[in-house]
């Protein structure tokens, strides 16, 4: 599902009530894990973290004027979805957080290769999310980025 969102706090508030509080939950662990230069704003329709242009003026290679992704969230239609491109980048950060995931829920992980599916809003991993946010710095997301996917 689309959202029409100038702020994180606008696209909150535009997805169904039940939701709402699990966004805000979630936000709340990114915001508090993710390395601080980081900068948090709506991406590509989504809740995005990504690495500001004043740190990393070439921005994305797709489209320059956009700032480099990293990571973000959205309400879809049956689940919520996490994207983090260091699961989809760092076969080390997928392979630990494949590992790690049965350790803090029931459910099979629902995983595409940068994509985390809850369709359970219930049973979300805050934990194992807090410890992902972790695994890379904005300099070490910026070495990854243009040794493997900018030269593709």
């Amino acid at each position: 599902m689309q959202y029409k969102a100038s702020s994180p706090e606008d696209y909150i508030s535009q997805v169904p009530e039940e939701r709402q509080p699990v966004l805000k939950k979630l936000r709340t662990i990114i915001n508090e894990n993710l390395p601080k230069e980081f900068q948090e704003g709506i991406q590509y329709g989504m809740i995005g973290y990504y690495v500001p242009h004043s740190i990393y003026p070439d921005g994305y290679h797709c489209s320059p004027k956009e700032p480099l992704p990293f990571m973000s969230f959205a309400s879809q239609k049956s689940s919520i979805n996490l994207y983090h491109s260091g699961i989809y980048a760092v076969p080390k950060i997928h392979d630990w957080f494949v590992s790690e995931f049965p350790k803090h829920s029931k459910r099979k992980l629902d995983m595409g290769k940068s994509c985390i599916r809850f369709k359970n809003i219930e049973d979300i991993p805050y934990d194992l999310i807090a410890e992902l946010c972790t695994q890379l710095s904005v300099k070490a997301w910026i070495d990854i980025y243009e040794t493997n996917i900018k030269k593709k």
